[in-house]
């Protein structure tokens, strides 16, 4: 790791504190007008999430009325009912999202692929630089508002599976994140510009607990509207035990 991934994992905590646990849930609230442009507005408004720290995994559960839970991994996506017996599954999901726009409806699976790609990557940064082969430098400064944001270019490695390779990261002078930017690969590419605030410290690492995602512009500003996804959370634990995932 460069010396500011180390600074932005020391900020949040340190891999020392983040290492002791396997994985973290929350409650979620979500909003946005992508759901509902992709034909699946409320099924995850109000719902558990939990993702694993140590590998690419993670549920949602309840899965609106459709599923007791979903179940995330890069090439396997699975709806399941209460006794965790499969209802519909998708093998190598990815795939399924070729020629897809940002206005192509998802079925429930691919819903469910994007949500659990989303959020165990989301739950996992900034530590995710510390993953084998995730490559990162420091590039020129950010003017936004009234302050000056530093920001990391991150390339990740075929082995993890998110939005896109490449990725930036925006951090203060505290060394919080403050935005994350990427193109979504499965809905055409389309680029956000993803900001995160509103800090709570649980076990010693430093949780947002809400954040906005707007579409960005060719010059990197986002636009203000209309607001693409909001994420809120709340009841963050480490290492809750969940009778519908084994992360």
């Amino acid at each position: 790791m460069g010396p500011l991934a180390s600074e932005i994992i020391e900020a949040h905590g340190g891999l020392n504190k983040w290492r002791r646990h396997r994985s973290v849930s929350a409650h979620l609230t979500q909003g946005g007008a992508l759901w509902g442009l992709k034909g699946k507005a409320g099924v995850l408004d109000d719902c558990w999430v939990t993702v694993s720290l140590t590998k690419e995994h993670a549920s949602h559960a309840p899965f609106g009325g459709i599923a007791a839970a979903s179940e995330f991994t890069p090439d396997r996506v699975t709806l399941m009912d209460g006794d965790r017996q499969t209802l519909e599954e998708l093998r190598q999901p990815r795939d399924s999202f070729v020629g897809h726009v940002l206005a192509t409806p998802w079925s429930n699976l691919q819903l469910a692929y994007f949500a659990g790609c989303a959020m165990w990557t989301y739950l996992n940064m900034p530590f995710l630089l510390a993953w084998p082969g995730v490559d990162s430098q420091e590039i020129s400064p950010w003017d936004e508002g009234a302050g000056s944001w530093r920001r990391l270019r991150v390339r990740l490695p075929e082995t993890v599976v998110s939005h896109s390779p490449v990725q930036t990261l925006y951090v203060d002078d505290a060394g919080l994140l403050k935005r994350h930017d990427y193109d979504v690969e499965i809905a055409g590419g389309t680029p956000g510009a993803h900001y995160i605030s509103d800090y709570a410290q649980i076990d010693g690492i430093m949780v947002p607990t809400r954040r906005q995602i707007f579409p960005r512009q060719a010059d990197g500003h986002s636009f203000p509207e209309p607001l693409v996804v909001s994420i809120d959370l709340d009841n963050i634990m480490f290492d809750r035990t969940s009778a519908l995932i084994d992360v």
